[in-house]
């Protein structure tokens, strides 16, 4: 067993850490405004880190799960938002389109979007259907060579700047999640419109919209795989996207762990560094543990996904630790900051709001949870 990383790996992580640190300029201002980072995702498509799982032949970067895992928890440790950006581009548009898209498809789309020319983002949740993702009320009626597609999606990533949409939608009430399907629907299709941006906690440069579907007409050829696969097609594009948002969780904790560790070194009371004194230890030191914890699940799901081995449940345990490990270790980051904590310029409660999203997106907690037991109680 070899925990040690390779050259290649090596050079990836340290590409996005340099590139991190350039997003830090600007953060809390981006974060204050809402204001999407628009120089900055160009950017991270001109580094190869918007198609960093596509192949190399159809414009992406070619490298591997623990590649991506390991970009964007640099990144998400300086600026979440430029982070989950990134993760549903990777994760639930470029993958599902690699994976499961027809050739003319990945022709027609995979390739600008590897490419980072254009965002995609994957239209899933509706106002009844969240956790509950077979109960899709989004109609997308088989008109023989088309579909017309009517409805409703909510809390969208990159909703209003994508320029490519993986809509999910019932086309047979009668067959229950069987009667499923995944379209790609573009942007400037007649009767699709964009609603307002959500005024939110937390990555709040990252920009999350509901969508409107009246009468949209979407060519057959759009259609993901065969007739019915679209519940299926959720389902494996999430086992993967939850790699990504424990990379995100993992990234924001890392990142406000590295923050209070060096201000308790800076800060001073009765005469020496906070990092004296035991009660701020013992914070350190559970923060140092959980956090390794973390990343070790992380990267375990991650490898497990690239040796083509059953990755499902060690997803989910990724997801749900990591996020539960964000969102407890940076309050305590803000605890040992102490009243600068509660203050905008030392970064540490932008941080603790971007972590709670992260206990929510592409699966609940409580919905981790169950994945996991299902898994079990199987063995």
């Amino acid at each position: 067993m070899n925990f040690e990383l390779s050259e290649e790996h090596k050079m990836i992580r340290d590409a996005a850490r340099e590139f991190a640190q350039e997003l830090k300029a600007g953060v809390i201002e981006r974060d204050e405004a809402a204001k999407f980072p628009y120089d900055f995702v160009k950017q991270m498509g001109s580094l190869g880190f918007m198609g960093i799982m596509v192949p190399e032949a159809y414009g992406g970067a070619g490298m591997d799960t623990l590649a991506y895992v390991l970009a964007l928890e640099e990144i998400a440790k300086i600026d979440a938002s430029a982070a989950v950006i990134m993760s549903a581009h990777n994760s639930l548009v470029c993958y599902g389109l690699n994976e499961y898209g027809s050739e003319e498809q990945k022709q027609k789309y995979l390739k600008p979007l590897a490419s980072g020319e254009k965002l995609g983002a994957f239209a899933l949740s509706e106002p009844e259907a969240g956790s509950d993702a077979s109960s899709q009320h989004t109609m997308a009626e088989d008109k023989g060579d088309h579909y017309l597609l009517n409805g409703t999606k909510n809390w969208i990533t990159n909703g209003g700047n994508a320029d490519i949409y993986l809509v999910i939608a019932q086309t047979d009430p009668e067959k229950g999640h069987r009667g499923i399907n995944v379209l790609i629907v573009e942007k400037g299709m007649e009767g699709f419109s964009i609603g307002p941006k959500e005024n939110k906690l937390g990555i709040r440069s990252s920009d999350t919209h509901s969508l409107m579907f009246s009468d949209v007409r979407v060519p057959k050829e759009n259609r993901i795989g065969e007739d019915g696969f679209g519940f299926k097609f959720a389902m494996k594009t999430l086992d993967g996207g939850r790699i990504g948002i424990a990379a995100q969780a993992l990234g924001i904790a890392a990142g406000a762990y590295d923050l209070a560790l060096a201000y308790s070194k800076e800060r001073k009371t009765f005469g020496k560094p906070i990092s004296n004194h035991q009660a701020i230890q013992f914070k350190l030191a559970d923060m140092e543990v959980d956090i390794e914890a973390a990343r070790l699940l992380t990267y375990k799901a991650a490898w497990t996904k690239d040796q083509g081995l059953p990755y499902g449940k060690v997803a989910a345990m990724a997801k749900l630790h990591a996020s539960e490990v964000a969102m407890k270790h940076t309050v305590e980051a803000v605890q040992i900051h102490g009243g600068y904590g509660y203050v905008k310029e030392y970064h540490v409660e932008r941080l603790m709001r971007d972590a709670k999203i992260t206990q929510i997106y592409e699966g609940t907690s409580e919905i981790q949870r169950l994945v996991i037991a299902r898994e079990v109680l199987k063995d």
